[in-house]
């Protein structure tokens, strides 16, 4: 079940009509084909009849519309949004970046009071509309306290609007575009909604990237705009909160866009190799093609477990239980930097082969980068992740257990995001994820994540290193991979995943702690102490050959059956 199979993409689904739309949606893709993918791609031509699909089946109108603002059975149920990232990445990260950036320009909208503009947004994704998230730009990026976007206050009330937007995906195509500046009198940060067809905004040009080709990734301006108390969507810490909280919703997006094109470049790498072949035999009877397979779908199927889990946590989510907010960041970053791991290991075994300009693969090796450097921005991430550390290692605090949530329902909960204060958010003891598992790695693991409590309890960062950004960045590395082993095993439980699969995953997971901790042994200086922590960390993982050969063989192999003609 967690090995996405566009041929059967429907079997998590509860509800007909998200079934339906799924099926029509890889339809869509199966019948355009690969090579019309990416002739588009290499081309960098603006995909209309993808958009045109959109609109005909209302497929937005149906993923994107929170209860009350469309049809009856509209909602805003961010299991199937997910399922629906992940889906349109399968085939080229350009078609979910139209979706998540649309998203980005929805969540400021639904986020606000301004009841009339959320009634005509619902209206406006039934006509099949695509929205623009106006943040960046140039000088700064998405710096938002050097934002130079500005609202000039008029005498009967409304405002001018001046300043510029740069790399804004949909810029081009948008029904409104949401734009965060500030009220130039007060300073005061500000959301308003724009629209592309207005004569004072000008579309200055698309940015050329190396990857998402087709999409629209655009510069912006607009030039004494008149925006008046009905464009408005919020004010002063409203709209500070609404653009974390925005993007807490759309770039959690990120890591179901990297499994996607993770699981699509395995089955074409997959079919590639045991088609293949070298020196009398199969490329797949290589026992190092092997062990690559084998160690990038454990890979794969870790970060589906992680990143399923982290929809549970922000699916459940209130004031009193904000764990969300340590576990989107790692979602956003770790997730994502996975996949580049994955994709280099496919690369490896393809070769020549991925280079070639009618794979998918070629695709995969230039978008899976763009994931956490342009979107994600890692180190940002990781900034927010060590704030939650303390809490998570000392201050436990119960919380009732959170279920699977795949269930069918609007969750127009997330819109009401608190934001700040990370250092008050609490957690259960970590150590309940590891209650009723003895597999040896997982064990060897614990050990390892102990040691770390251990280190920062009883030899304590100095007040140079807690200064070091380098340094605690770097210390994040480990203590993002306690908190991803906490949700890979929790949802591992609830799939109830093989045990050798398990195991193996637990191998990596050894491997890359021991890695991290010689890293930091080997870059920073650290007291005597806290070396002795580290070095007991460089701990080696169990190599079961015999349970690495029955994952090759009855977890990994078969997925060439499953699935043996790709898009063409």
């Amino acid at each position: 079940m967690l090995f996405l199979n566009p041929k059967n993409v429907s079997r998590q689904v509860e509800d007909e009509k998200t079934k339906t739309l799924m099926e029509k949606t890889v339809k869509f893709f199966e019948e355009k084909g690969l090579d019309n993918i990416k002739e588009e791609d290499q081309a960098s031509k603006w995909y209309e009849d993808f958009i045109e699909f959109l609109k005909q089946e209302e497929v937005f109108a149906a993923l994107l519309t929170p209860a009350g603002y469309g049809d009856e059975d509209a909602r805003f149920d961010l299991s199937r949004i997910c399922d629906f990232s992940e889906l349109t990445a399968f085939y080229s990260l350009a078609y979910q970046y139209c979706y998540q950036v649309s998203i980005l320009g929805l969540g400021p909208i639904w986020m606000s009071d301004n009841e009339e503009l959320k009634q005509r947004t619902g209206k406006l994704l039934k006509d099949g509309g695509i929205f623009a998230f106006g943040m960046s730009e140039k000088k700064h990026g998405a710096d938002l306290y050097s934002n130079q976007m500005k609202l000039y206050t008029q005498e009967d009330g409304s405002y001018i609007g001046n300043g510029s937007k740069y790399y804004i995906g949909n810029a081009n195509k948008a029904a409104l575009v949401s734009v965060f500046g500030r009220i130039a009198e007060t300073d005061e940060f500000v959301f308003f909604a724009v629209e592309p067809t207005n004569d004072n905004y000008h579309l200055q040009k698309k940015i050329n990237t190396s990857g998402v080709r087709p999409a629209f990734v655009g510069a912006f301006s607009i030039e004494d705009y008149r925006i008046t108390d009905a464009e408005i969507l919020s004010k002063g810490r409203a709209a500070w909160d609404s653009s974390l909280s925005t993007v807490n919703i759309g770039k959690f997006q990120l890591g179901f866009a990297s499994a996607g094109i993770c699981q699509h470049a395995f089955y074409e790498a997959l079919n590639h190799a045991d088609n293949r072949v070298l020196y009398g035999q199969k490329v797949t009877d290589f026992n190092h093609v092997q062990d690559l397979f084998t160690e990038s779908f454990v890979r794969i199927i870790a970060m589906k477990l992680y990143a399923l889990r982290a929809v549970d946590y922000f699916r459940s989510s209130s004031e009193e239980d904000r764990r969300y907010l340590l576990f989107n960041p790692i979602q956003k970053m770790k997730v994502t930097k996975q996949g580049m791991e994955v994709i280099d290991m496919l690369l490896d075994i393809v070769a020549a082969k991925g280079f070639e300009q009618d794979t998918y693969m070629e695709l995969a090796i230039r978008d899976i980068g763009m994931i956490p450097r342009l979107e994600g921005t890692s180190h940002v991430n990781m900034a927010l992740v060590i704030k939650f550390m303390e809490n998570y290692f000392f201050n436990h605090e119960e919380f009732a257990e959170i279920p699977t949530r795949r269930e069918a329902k609007d969750d127009s909960n997330l819109f009401k995001q608190t934001t700040g204060s990370l250092g008050s958010v609490k957690f259960p003891d970590y150590l309940r994820s590891y209650e009723g598992v003895n597999h040896p790695n997982v064990i060897t693991f614990k050990e390892q994540v102990e040691l770390l409590r251990e280190m920062l309890y009883k030899a304590p960062l100095t007040k140079e290193q807690q200064e070091n950004k380098n340094y605690m960045l770097h210390l994040g590395e480990l203590f993002t991979m306690v908190v991803y082993a906490q949700l890979v095993l929790e949802n591992a439980k609830l799939y109830q995943v093989n045990g050798d699969v398990i195991n193996h995953m637990f191998k990596f997971m050894v491997s890359d702690f021991a890695q991290y901790a010689l890293a930091h042994l080997s870059k920073f200086e650290n007291t005597s102490e806290q070396t002795e922590f580290l070095e007991r960390m460089l701990k080696r993982p169990q190599i079961n050959l015999d349970q690495e050969k029955n994952i090759w063989k009855e977890q990994v192999l078969p997925l060439k059956e499953a699935m043996t003609e790709l898009v063409k």
